[in-house]
C-alpha cells in the first residue's frame, strides 16, 4: 500500500537543502519500491508571499492527510517586520499544534569522523550519542494568555503563560521512558521546580512515572545545571527530558557539541508515530542561494521519517550509513570542513551520498 510524503521546503536554505533529500528519498523510493507517493506545499515566509498566511487551509489539509512530512526551514528578516500573529514561525507552530505532534525527538550523535570539528576537545565528545526528548505543543510557547498590554502608567508590558497539563506531562515522559528502555536504561528530566510550580508539577509526574519503568535509572536536573553539564561532561546523558522552551535551548546548545547543528536530524511525533521531520538548523538566510548550505540533516531527516513514520528501518540504515560514508570519503560542506578534507557544495554533497547508495545496490 503506498504512503504519501509531503514536502514542505519552506525559506532561506530550505529549498536548496530540500532538494538533496528529496533526490535521494526518491532514488530509494524507485530502487526499493517503497510505494512512497510525494506532494509538495508552501510553507513560512514562501507561503506569505504567495497566500498572505504562514500555512494556509489547503496546505494544512493536505499536512493531515499525509503519513509523513518532510520539513526544511522556515524565517528570515524579510518576514520579522510583520504582526508576530503571521510570521512564518506561526505556520510551523500550527502544523504541530493542528497535528498534535507533541513529541520531539533530537539525536544529537557526534560522527567519528567529525570529532575535531566539536567545539570540545575530542575527548569529551567522543563517542558522544544523546537523545533529547522535547514536549512540543504546551509549554510557554502555546500557554495562554500572552500578548504585550499598556498598564494604567502608560508602560508596556509584555506577557506569556507558562503551563502544563498532567496529561500532557505524563505522555512526553512515556515517550522519554520507553525511549531509555531502548538505549542506556538512563534518563535525566530537566526543570526549574526550585522556582516554577509548573515544573514543580512535571518533577513529580516523571517521579510517578519511574514506578511503570523500574530498570530506568531517573535522575533531575535545573536547566541552569543541565546547560553546564552539557558543556563540562555531555557524555553523562542518555536521554534527557524536558519542557518546550528549555528543550529548543539545550538541544541547540547539545547541536554544536556534534560539530555542526547542519548534521542533527529531528522527529516530531503524535500518539500513531505520525510526524513531521526537520533538520534542526534554521532556514540561515545568510547563506541562502550559495549553495554551501549542509543537506545532511535533512537526508538523516529524512532516515528518521522512514523508520519511525513509514516502516522501512532497512532502508534507513542504508541512508545513515551512506551519511558516514560520504564523511569517510572526506566530503565536508563548508560548516564542517577541516583541513585535510574535501569541501564540497550542497548539491556535491547530495550527490556524493547518491553515489554511495548507487554504489551499494
Amino acid at each position: 500500500m503506498s504512503k504519501n510524503v509531503l514536502i514542505m521546503a519552506g525559506d532561506g536554505i530550505g529549498p536548496e537543502i530540500m532538494e538533496q533529500a528529496e533526490n535521494v528519498l526518491r532514488f530509494v523510493n524507485e530502487q526499493e519500491s517503497l510505494g512512497l507517493e510525494f506532494d509538495h506545499a508552501l510553507v513560512g515566509g514562501a507561503s506569505i508571499d504567495a497566500a498572505g498566511v504562514p500555512l494556509t487551509e489547503d496546505a494544512l489539509k493536505l499536512a493531515k492527510a499525509s503519513d509523513a512530512i518532510l520539513f526544511g526551514a522556515i524565517g528570515g528578516p524579510k518576514w520579522e517586520s510583520l504582526e508576530i500573529a503571521i510570521r512564518p514561525e506561526k505556520g510551523l507552530l500550527r502544523l504541530r499544534s493542528e497535528m498534535e505532534l507533541f513529541g520531539n525527538l533530537r539525536p544529537a550523535m557526534l560522527y567519528p569522523q567529525l570529532a575535531e570539528a566539536s567545539s570540545l576537545k575530542p575527548e569529551l565528545v567522543s563517542g558522544l550519542d544523546i537523545l533529547i526528548v522535547r514536549e512540543l505543543t504546551g509549554g510557554i510557547y502555546f500557554g495562554q494568555p500572552r500578548g504585550i498590554r499598556t498598564l494604567e502608567n502608560g508602560e508596556r508590558q509584555g506577557y506569556n503563560t507558562y503551563v502544563y497539563s498532567e496529561s500532557e506531562i505524563i505522555r512526553i515522559g512515556r515517550v522519554a521512558f520507553e525511549a531509555a528502555m531502548k538505549r542506556g536504561k538512563k534518563l535525566c528530566s530537566v526543570d526549574k521546580a526550585n522556582v516554577l510550580e509548573v515544573t514543580e508539577l512535571w518533577r513529580e509526574i516523571m517521579t510517578d512515572l519511574n514506578k511503570e519503568y523500574p530498570e530506568v535509572k531517573l535522575s533531575h536536573m535545573y536547566v541552569d545545571n543541565a546547560a553546564m553539564q552539557l558543556i563540562r561532561a555531555p557524555k553523562q546523558f542518555d536521554v534527557i527530558v524536558t519542557g518546550n522552551m528549555f528543550g529548543d535551548i539545550l538541544s541547540d546548545a547539545a547541536a554544536m557539541l556534534t560539530g555542526s547543528i547542519g548534521m542533527l536530524p529531528s522527529a516530531s511525533l503524535d500518539k500513531n508515530n505520525k510526524g513531521m521531520y526537520e533538520p534542526c538548523h534554521g532556514s540561515a538566510p545568510d547563506i541562502a542561494g550559495q549553495g554551501i548550505a549542509n543537506p545532511l540533516a535533512t537526508i538523516l531527516s529524512a532516515a528518521m521519517m522512514l523508520r519511525y513514520s513509514l516502516g522501512h528501518g532497512a532502508t534507513a540504515d542504508r541512508l545513515e550509513a551512506a551519511v558516514s560514508k560520504v564523511l569517510d570519503q572526506g566530503y565536508r560542506t563548508a560548516d564542517i570542513y577541516s583541513e585535510g578534507t574535501q569541501k564540497v557544495s550542497t548539491s556535491q554533497m547530495g550527490e556524493a551520498v547518491l553515489n554511495v547508495l548507487k554504489s551499494s545496490n
